[in-house]
């Protein structure tokens, strides 16, 4: 069901070699960007015809307008299950806890007397939030993405999900009431790399009515998607920011001999129901447990749900292994390299070796804090760089929705006791008219220094 790739032997390789070695899903962004190119140009060319159209050949229903009347939104809030609602608003409260600490405050630095840089934090002026449909439904990306948004100023919010066939082109209604939980009320029906394309170009002008009076560009697209939606983010990126490129969801476990294999086996599967992409990785240096984890998975992969067409394409794919290594400094080597959106420790003293993890997108210590916690109710945030990228790039929080602005304040004395330091650089770079600003403040002469 799983597959074992044992390092045990000869003394880790270094680098990419390393990474070579481990496994990882195939996802060729490259590949679908061609795919992606001329939806996104008939979006930009068409507007709302063209996302009504592609929402009809993709998701099999064709929507009267894009937007999602708020009467839909109202409703959807006020039929969800009592549970879930709860389970919502606990989530939501936890993340604010949690984000509403991010927010960076202005910052004055005085370099010199009369010479100071101040820098600003800035919100982005209006964002697009992507939620995926699909296999899954997810209200939990809405209170992901909108949380950090909010919490860091962000005036204006959109947010697009799939048209569903099964709910007469709306998105799913939970998707709809989570946004109502959080006051979205400019909510679109649309999916795919057409709706990272509406963001980008617009959709003004709309269906020409008053409830539907288009959508207009972002600065900025957030949430998680398949490959065409990470082809469009990458094909429409300066045009719009984005949050990363995200690829197949993915878990590591590294875990010693006092790891539960129960615990263990649980936690690889909650990451491949979400998808037959989807990677569930064990490091371990011990083989008793890797024998008991694999038992465990076939009794429990048994007893679960959406078993034949995620989870065992999942586990048994180049993308999931348990790796054996000599020992945990190996094992911290192996997690390193891999760099997992998700990573669980389960072992001795679990806080000490998290503390030692460089790459990952989030760490999980210890057996009562599973990725399941994270997705939903930790107060963390789940939208998380994938494929290891860990190494270089974080998970969505506020800062990715603030712009850092440097106010510079000089007055003449500062910049005179300066000048020629910044005249002679000016200088050795052959770019003489930067010394010419400078000079032309004080009659062309640079100023003596004491």
């Amino acid at each position: 069901m799983i597959s074992r790739i044992d390092l045990r032997g000869e003394p880790l390789p270094e680098g990419a070699a390393l990474r070579d070695l481990l496994p990882r899903a195939e996802f060729d962004v490259e590949a679908a960007l061609e795919k992606v190119r001329p939806i996104c140009e008939d979006v930009r060319h068409h507007g709302a015809a063209a996302v009504i159209d592609y929402g009809e050949k993709f998701d099999g229903v064709r929507v009267p307008s894009l937007r999602v009347p708020a009467e839909a939104i109202t409703r959807a809030l006020e039929e969800l299950d009592p549970a879930v609602r709860a389970a919502l608003e606990e989530s939501i409260r936890r993340a604010r806890l949690v984000h509403r600490e991010q927010r960076r405050t202005t910052h004055t630095t005085q370099v010199v007397p009369g010479g100071t840089v101040t820098e600003k934090w800035i919100p982005v002026e209006r964002v697009g939030l992507y939620v995926p449909g699909g296999r899954a439904v997810y209200p939990s990306s809405v209170v992901m993405n909108v949380v950090p948004a909010q919490e860091a100023g962000v005036d204006g919010l959109a947010v697009a999900s799939p048209p569903q066939k099964e709910f007469g082109g709306l998105p799913h209604p939970t998707i709809l009431a989570a946004c109502a939980l959080l006051g979205v009320d400019e909510v679109y029906a649309a999916g795919g790399a057409q709706a990272i394309a509406m963001f980008a170009y617009g959709t003004l002008g709309g269906a020409g009515t008053e409830a539907d009076p288009g959508c207009a560009p972002v600065n900025l697209v957030t949430g998680p998607g398949n490959i065409y939606v990470a082809a469009a983010k990458r094909l429409l990126k300066g045009r719009i920011g984005i949050d990363a490129e995200a690829g197949p969801t993915e878990i590591a476990i590294l875990a010693d001999s006092t790891a539960d294999p129960v615990h263990v086996a649980a936690d690889l599967i909650s990451q491949a129901e979400h998808d037959p992409m989807a990677a569930s990785v064990l490091v371990t240096d011990s083989e008793e447990l890797a024998t008991a984890t694999e038992a465990e998975l076939k009794t429990q992969v048994a007893a679960s749900k959406h078993v034949d067409d995620r989870i065992v394409p999942a586990l048994a794919g180049r993308q999931s292994a348990i790796v054996l290594v000599r020992d945990l400094a190996d094992g911290l080597t192996v997690v390193d390299a891999y760099g997992a959106e998700h990573l669980e420790i389960q072992t001795a003293d679990a806080a000490a070796v998290a503390d030692r993890v460089r790459n990952a997108g989030a760490i999980f210590v210890g057996p009562w804090a599973p990725v399941s916690l994270g997705d939903y109710c930790a107060g963390s945030n789940h939208v998380l760089p994938t494929g290891g990228c860990a190494c270089h790039s974080s998970g969505l929080s506020v800062q990715s929705f603030l712009r850092g602005v440097h106010i510079v304040h000089y007055t003449r004395d500062a910049l005179a006791d300066v000048a020629h330091h910044v005249v002679t650089l000016a200088e050795a770079e052959d770019l003489p008219a930067h010394g010419a600003a400078i000079k032309a403040r004080f009659g062309w002469k640079v100023p003596e220094t004491t």
